[in-house]
């Protein structure tokens, strides 16, 4: 009885890991070109930092796009395009629709005039802060049910 017990509450745990429960997600929203001439606060060049940055809601009134996730857009021109270095660019904001059809996925490829882009989407609350490189809480969650099950069964 307690392994029935035990496995239903790690099933309820899993579900919910899902669901949001009336809240929008909070996404970071910013855009190297809105930056002062020689600053850097949205990560084109330096590390993005959250401390200088408020997450909004994106369903809010201060959301440039309404949306139900978060992303992160970066281009970057071949080195000599302009000076020495490289152009670079970054804009995050909310989304409501992403090109694939999915979040927790970057997409990239070359534009015509050899500028690079690289298109970040995700649905946790202020996951647009850095790259994507990790694993979901619902996958985690699903792998540690799995585990659990087999050592248990």
């Amino acid at each position: 009885m307690e392994l029935k017990y035990f496995l239903f509450s790690t099933l309820i745990v899993f579900i919910t890991s899902f669901i949001k429960f009336g809240s929008t997600v909070r996404c970071y929203q910013c855009a190297s070109s809105e930056d002062p001439k020689y600053e850097d606060n949205c990560g084109a060049y330096k590390k993005f930092t959250k401390e200088n940055h408020v997450a909004i809601e994106c369903n809010s009134e201060e959301s440039h796009m309404p949306g139900s996730f978060c992303m992160k857009v970066t281009q970057q021109s071949p080195k000599g395009f302009i000076w020495d270095g490289r152009w670079r660019q970054v804009i995050r904001r909310c989304a409501s629709v992403a090109d694939t059809g999915v979040t927790g996925v970057c997409n990239w490829g070359v534009y015509d005039n050899g500028i690079y882009w690289e298109e970040c989407y995700c649905s946790e609350d202020e996951c647009n802060s850095a790259r994507l490189n990790g694993l979901s809480i619902g996958l985690m969650s699903f792998i540690f049910c799995f585990v659990l099950w087999r050592t248990l069964v």
